[in-house]
Order: C-alpha cells, then sequence, then structure tokens
C-alpha cells in the first residue's frame, strides 16, 4: 500500500486520559528556557513569545488542535512530527521551526526527560526488532526505497542520485551539482580504464554509469532493493553497458572479489552501530593491498553520538527503520580498530545538503497533485514534509553533516591530489 495512514499508528494518542492543561503548560515551561532564536505560538487569538524577539533566527508556529501539547508532551520531538502529520499544528517556515529546536537542542533534551522518557522503552524495543541482520537490512531498505520508483521521481532530478549533491556555484542545478559531485568523487579515487570499481548501494545506478562512461572502468555495483535493481537493469541495458556494469541484489557482507577501488555513497547510515565493524572490515577486505576507497556519510555531530544511538528519533520511526548516523570520530575509531584502512582526506558539505532537501521540497510540493494520482495521500504528503523540512534545519544548524572520507589500504599511492578534484 503506497499511501502512510498515520491515522491507524496515531489513534488512541488523545485518549490517554492525561490533564490537557498540565501537558500544555509542561510544554510551554519548556519553550520558556529558548535562548537562541525567536519563537511564536499563534493559538486560538493567544500570541505567546518565546526566546530572543530580536535574534536573525524567527520561528513560528500555528496551533490548529489542541492535541498537539499531548503528543508533543507524552512523545517529545516524535510526539511533534507526529502532531505535524496529523495537522494539529502548522508554520509558515517549517525549517525555521526546526533549525530553532536544533539550536537550542538542551531545551529539546528537557522535553525528552519529561513525560516523553516514559515511552522511551517501547519505542527503544520497537527499533530493536528494525536491526540490521541480514533479513533485517533487506526489510529495512525495502520499508523505504521500495516505496516506489515513481514516487522518487517526483522530486529526484533527472540522474535519481538520493544524496547530498555538491554545488560549484550559486546558479548550479540540481542535476549540475549531482554530476559535478559524481565527478567529484571520481578524480578523488583517481579511477582509470584498467580499474574494477565496486559500489557498495546502487541507488538509481548514477554512480555506477557516470564511472563506466566517463572514466572508462569496470564497476560491480549492489544493492538490496528490488526496485532499485529493477530500475539500475533497464537503465544499464538501455545504454548498452551490460559488458562495463555488473549489478548484483546482495547484501555488502556476501560480496566476494578483489577491487581496485570502492565507493559508498550514503549507505552506511543503514549499516547500523552494531554492524560498523563488520561493514569496514568488508571494505577492507574487498579491496586490493593498494586499494582506494570513497565513503560518503551522513554524520551526527560527535558530541552527539552516544545519546542518539541510545536514542530514537523521528527519521528512525518513520522515514528509515534501522537507520543510524555515525559520527566522524566513531567512522574514524571503528575503522582504526578493525581494519587496514587510514584516512587520507575529508571534506564536510553539510551546507550543500541542506541546498540539496530544500529543492527536494520544492519539487515535491509541486508534485502534490501528482502524488495523489499516484495513490500518495496527504499524511503521506506531510510525513515528507516534515522529513525534508527536519533534516535541512539539522543541517544548517550543523546538528549533522555529510563528509566525503577518502581512505586508503597501506599499499596505496594515490596520485590524485587535492588541486585535482574539482570536476
Amino acid at each position: 500500500m503506497k499511501s502512510t495512514s498515520l491515522s491507524a499508528k496515531l489513534g488512541g494518542l488523545r485518549s490517554l486520559g492525561l490533564a490537557a492543561g498540565l501537558l500544555r503548560r509542561a510544554v510551554l515551561g519548556q519553550l520558556g528556557q529558548l535562548r537562541h532564536g525567536h519563537l511564536v505560538v499563534l493559538e486560538d487569538g493567544e500570541r505567546l513569545s518565546f526566546g530572543a524577539p530580536d535574534s536573525s533566527l524567527q520561528a513560528e508556529i500555528q496551533v490548529l488542535d489542541p492535541g498537539v501539547w499531548e503528543l508533543v508532551a507524552v512523545k517529545g520531538s516524535i510526539g511533534s512530527g507526529e502532531a505535524y502529520i496529523h495537522g494539529y499544528w502548522t508554520s509558515p517556515d517549517l525549517t525555521a521551526v526546526i533549525r530553532l529546536f536544533v539550536a537550542n537542542i538542551e531545551v529539546l533534551d528537557g522535553m525528552e526527560r519529561g513525560f516523553a522518557r516514559l515511552g522511551r522503552p517501547l519505542l527503544q524495543a520497537l527499533h530493536w526488532f528494525n536491526r540490521n541482520t541480514r533479513t533485517g537490512s533487506r526489510r529495512n531498505i525495502a520499508a523505504h526505497y521500495d516505496l516506489g520508483n515513481d514516487l522518487f521521481q517526483q522530486f529526484l532530478d533527472p540522474t535519481m542520485m538520493y544524496s547530498a549533491a555538491q554545488f560549484s556555484g550559486p546558479q548550479d542545478s540540481l542535476e549540475a551539482a549531482q554530476l559535478y559531485k559524481l565527478e567529484r568523487i571520481c578524480r578523488k579515487l583517481d579511477l582509470k580504464p584498467g580499474d574494477h570499481l565496486l559500489e557498495i548501494g546502487s541507488g538509481w545506478g548514477s554512480m555506477a554509469i557516470h564511472a563506466a562512461q566517463r572514466h572508462g572502468c569496470r564497476v560491480t555495483t549492489t544493492t538490496l532493493s528490488r526496485e532499485q535493481y529493477e530500475y539500475c537493469r533497464r537503465r544499464i541495458e538501455a545504454l548498452g553497458l551490460e559488458d562495463r556494469i555488473t549489478l548484483l541484489l546482495q547484501d555488502y557482507r556476501d560480496l566476494e572479489g578483489r577491487y581496485d577501488k570502492l565507493v559508498s555513497i550514503e549507505m552506511i547510515e543503514a549499516v547500523g552501530h552494531r554492524f560498523l565493524p563488520t561493514y569496514f572490515r568488508q571494505c577492507a577486505r574487498l579491496l586490493k593491498d593498494d586499494g582506494v576507497m570513497l565513503l560518503q556519510a551522513i554524520t551526527i555531530r560527535d558530541q552527539r553520538y552516544e545519546q542518539a544511538r541510545r536514542s530514537v528519533d523521528f527519521i528512525q520511526r518513520y522515514i528509515f527503520p534501522g537507520g543510524a548516523l555515525p559520527s566522524v570520530h566513531k567512522l574514524l575509531d571503528v575503522m582504526t580498530h578493525h581494519s587496514d584502512l587510514n584516512l587520507l582526506h575529508l571534506e564536510d558539505f553539510g551546507d550543500h545538503y541542506a541546498r540539496t532537501l530544500r529543492l527536494w521540497h520544492e519539487n515535491l510540493r509541486q508534485a502534490r497533485n501528482r502524488l495523489e494520482q499516484l495513490g500518495y495521500d496527504e499524511y503521506f504528503y506531510r510525513l515528507w514534509e516534515f522529513y525534508f523540512c527536519y533534516c535541512e534545519g539539522g543541517f544548517i544548524e550543523r546538528g549533522i553533516g555529510t563528509a566525503q572520507l577518502l581512505l586508503a589500504k597501506p599499499g596505496a599511492r594515490p596520485q590524485a591530489l587535492l588541486g585535482r578534484f574539482d570536476a
């Protein structure tokens, strides 16, 4: 079923019997702790102001249903997302609201320590069932990426890249920025016609196709998504690249062979904390002794990693079951202790991801009627709208980032230098 009926998931939450006034006062009390930015809450003709009115960061929430207070009080940040999806509140600038709470993360933490802590064991238990075993990984990937290629075509650019673009300048279109990113990756890897490149996480095939067409190398690429696999297969056949690209529907843990280069673009978030050592051991094993690897990863701030590891957030609950963001320090620590790879170069461009998400959101908004025709209902649209703004706000405020790590085996003598990375 394409539509996401959150009515069933949210049903019963307003019948908990807790005093609505008490819950509202508890949430407003936390909002009174805001120090960065300025928040205006509008409800039934009342205007409440929190934070610094003269701040450059201005956010506004319009309460449409008092059920918002119960959800936020009882379920914290997840509840705020559910309340938005259910239409209990809205905002003229949803990203600004997210930014404000990221900038005041201690206030968000305070909400999580309130009534919301009572539901934490249940959330963690539910999330435990999403752990990324071989069976679990297939189920988790299918839950998101097999929603339908038609959906992703509505907001992605023609490259169908579902990861941070890199913009060479303010004039770049999303498609141009994605192609620029792909070329920079190839140059960082110093791809040559004689190379055999392994890609872990095919997406919809653009990385493999770009490397094969522009750099003449052989590519083996793998995905766990049946929808992505079929889409990639058709693209590869249409371009006559069957002799250059081998497409697999296979878990990274089951891959065999030895490769000159390895690339993995925003797949590691689906590995899970528990399996990071397995991931790096396998990558090192699959690379030749002089091999080089490019890893693009969404990361969380090092200082927030441990708390995030023990928590379940909105994205894990409703968007990416089994998802887990590593920090840069965690990646390097696991890589150091569980592989012979070492870091050659690191580039963070989280601000580019914020721009990417803003363009995806714009495309989603323009495709709203088309989505309804395809069977994606209003709840689904509001869910994905919240998802895009939730992430955009996190990147703008640097609560999360995205990084490209160039990693190398001990025998590697990479020729590519920083000045040669630009496409």
